[in-house]
């Protein structure tokens, strides 16, 4: 079994930075995509920003030159640095993680979600 644990939402004034996290753990043989996805009210989820297994990004236009994301493989763990915050940015974050476990000798690829977090950009 497989988990994502999300942290480092919050409310932030506009202008003001977060940096978000999220650490996968268990039984896992290797994570090829990861990725940060947001949702605000009455929206569709939306890609934010995402990073392969060889460091290559990409980022929604709302966000570049504002987000960062990076990945720790020793760690298992995604973030995502946002800086200049607009209350645009307002929504509930979730990452997704691509990973390959191991049972016997097959590899399975599955895709997991986080439990999301919450940003507030308000003055």
């Amino acid at each position: 079994q497989v988990q994502l644990v999300e942290s480092g939402g919050g409310l932030v004034q506009p202008g003001g930075s977060l940096r978000l996290s999220c650490a996968a753990s268990g039984s896992i043989f290797s994570i090829s995509a990861m990725a940060w996805y947001r949702q605000a009210p009455g929206n569709q989820r939306e890609l934010v920003a995402g990073v392969t297994s060889g460091g290559s990004t990409n980022y929604a236009d709302s966000v570049k030159g504002r987000f960062t994301i990076s990945r720790d493989n020793a760690k298992n763990t995604v973030y995502l640095q946002m800086n200049s915050l607009k209350p645009e940015d307002t929504a509930v974050y979730y990452c997704n993680v691509d990973f390959t476990v191991v049972v016997g000798t097959v590899r399975h690829q599955f895709g997991s979600w986080g439990q999301g977090t919450q940003v507030t950009v308000s003055s």
